[in-house]
């Protein structure tokens, strides 16, 4: 059972969700896995959803899931185009991944947002929002 298994501590490792322009000059945004780790994270699997409301009423977003492979050391990896329509939605990510044969797991929430209220994101080089 899951309460028989312990889970370490996990650091170094953010989810973040950023604006970057594209070739035609439109906004796009995605969520992004990024590893401040001096050690690449094997394995990684992530799974998404949106809910309008905490208690799980409202609407939801389909639940989504990423293999991301192996996420090299003290970079980030795009996980998924996220729709600014979700932006008022707790958004969540489930990361699961190991380093040297030990498994990590931890669930990030990005609170509602507007475009109005984002911060620099110094690891992607972008405006966004961070995971807490």
């Amino acid at each position: 059972m899951k309460k028989d298994i312990s889970f370490p501590e996990v650091t170094g490792v953010k989810i973040a969700i950023a604006k970057s322009t594209n070739n035609l000059g439109e906004s796009e945004w995605h969520a992004y896995l990024i590893n401040k780790n001096l050690i690449e994270l094997d394995d990684v699997l992530i799974v998404s959803k949106g809910l309008e409301k905490t208690n799980g009423e409202g609407r939801k977003t389909s639940t989504l899931r990423h293999i991301l492979g192996t996420v090299n050391a003290q970079s980030s990896a795009p996980i998924e185009a996220i729709s600014p329509e979700v932006f008022s939605f707790q958004n969540e990510f489930w990361l699961s991944y190991y380093i040297v044969g030990e498994l990590f797991d931890k669930k990030f929430i990005v609170a509602p947002f507007s475009e109005f209220e984002l911060q620099d994101i110094e690891e992607l080089g972008l405006k966004g929002v961070y995971a807490q």
